[in-house]
């Protein structure tokens, strides 16, 4: 790599590890969800957001002690918890014929209270467990109740400022809502600003949906995850080549946020990988003309 383009490869590292003060960058700003405890590594790597999960983090299920710790321990790290995964417990069903909608619209409030007081953004609503349907349910009945509860949960983010971000999965995990275009429908219908489309591009992978289904989504999505198809590992381990699913994002003019969600045995070698990996890639699909 010469000087020239040394530097201008610096300069995007700096503007996309700093991006979330911007209010409109040029680039995607990077993010990856780790454990509180990577929070140095991830900084160090390059990182300034990071994600974490509602079960550890926030959970009505914390005592106050615990939380009064997360909240401290949130406050005090070097990378901003910008969101968290991980939403709905097993327990608590968000589809199908079980639902409670006391029950989970009581929960999601206790959650996005908590997400307010510790500057959490982003609430992923992935909770394969909670959203999984009867076999033979109707599945337009399903599709019909989940967008008047979605809707509610719409309201109540809203009162709190945090946005609550529908993620697409792939059939492995669930049999409710399994590709993009599935999510983007709920989110199309369900028509609240802090209700948002999280487009998961490793699931986007394993269930074969091409970087089309990102352009037809446009501008229902407010958040991007990532991760290589074959093991879930971080970008770079492997060498998967997103480029594709970042033009397409590239094409509907996203500038918001894209974390990494993967799988790592060695955080201090992956972790600083995967940001220089993606990076390069996002840089070079953006630059292009």
């Amino acid at each position: 790599m010469n000087i020239g383009k040394g530097l201008v490869l610096l300069a995007v590292i700096i503007f996309l590890s700093l991006g979330f003060v911007s209010e409109k960058p040029d680039y995607p700003r990077i993010g990856i969800v780790t454990s509180l405890k990577q929070d140095s590594i991830a900084y160090a790597a390059g990182f300034r957001s990071i994600g974490e999960s509602v079960r550890k983090m926030i959970s009505p299920s914390l005592s106050d002690s615990e939380l009064r710790t997360n909240l401290k321990d949130i406050k005090s790290a070097k990378c901003r918890v910008l969101m968290c995964n991980l939403f709905f417990p097993g327990s608590i069903k968000i589809a199908g014929p079980a639902v409670n909608e006391r029950q989970v619209l009581g929960y999601v409030d206790s959650v996005l209270t908590m997400a307010r007081k510790a500057g959490i953004k982003y609430i992923v609503l992935g909770s394969s467990g909670s959203r999984n349907i009867p076999e033979n349910y109707d599945l337009d009945k399903a599709k019909d109740d989940f967008v008047v509860l979605c809707k509610k949960m719409g309201q109540v983010a809203a009162n709190h400022k945090v946005t609550i971000l529908l993620e697409n999965l792939q059939k492995s995990e669930t049999n409710f809502l399994t590709t993009l275009n599935a999510a983007a429908d709920i989110v199309r219908r369900v028509d609240e600003p802090y209700f948002r489309l999280n487009a998961d591009i490793f699931h986007m992978l394993r269930e074969g949906e091409s970087p089309e289904e990102i352009i037809a989504a446009g501008d229902l999505i407010g958040f991007c995850e990532i991760a290589e198809k074959d093991k879930r590992s971080l970008p770079g381990v492997a060498g998967d080549d997103f480029r594709p699913y970042l033009r397409a994002l590239k094409h509907i003019g996203y500038h918001g946020f894209i974390f990494i969600e993967g799988n790592t045995n060695d955080p201090v070698r992956d972790i600083p990988i995967s940001f220089k990996y993606l990076t390069n890639q996002i840089s070079e699909v953006y630059a292009e003309s």
